[in-house]
């Protein structure tokens, strides 16, 4: 479903997820990646939700990112992704965590739907990505940089 929504956001080159790369993050001994799929009474898949930790310096309490959340064209409506998104909401309130935070590609008609969950979109934060040439040169000037022990 990962491709399916790679397909969806027009970015299907993009996405090179193998099966075993998502199997090792879930399942691995150390899994930094969860995730909830949505089922049917057939307990054929409707969607899925992919998140992990973050951490709120302000807060001082961890959070969820949810990277991503798929409902497949034909579920959208059925309530799943109400389901996911509540799943994930009670994970928050029961772990004590204060936020669950994501991002939404900006044609997305999901938008009228999280907002009727009470969802408020962060127009103040802008995202910034370092990949590629410019991430390895930035990581290329840590192994140059003198190393301190307190940081």
């Amino acid at each position: 479903m990962v491709h399916e929504l790679a397909e969806y956001e027009r970015a299907p080159e993009q996405c090179h997820l193998t099966e075993g790369q998502l199997h090792a993050a879930l399942f691995g001994p150390s899994p930094a990646l969860f995730g909830h799929v949505a089922v049917d009474a057939d307990d054929r898949p409707l969607g899925f939700a992919l998140w992990f930790l973050n951490f709120s310096t302000w807060e001082g309490v961890h959070g969820v990112y949810l990277e991503d959340l798929y409902v497949r064209p034909e579920a959208r409506g059925t309530g799943a992704g109400r389901a996911l998104l509540a799943t994930l909401a009670a994970l928050c309130v029961e772990r004590g965590y204060r936020r669950l935070d994501w991002w939404m590609i900006h044609w997305n008609p999901a938008a009228r739907f999280y907002a009727s969950i009470g969802a408020e979109q962060m127009r103040e934060w802008l995202p910034y990505r370092l990949t590629g040439p410019a991430l390895h040169a930035l990581a290329g000037q840590a192994r140059t940089a003198p190393a301190r022990p307190d940081v």
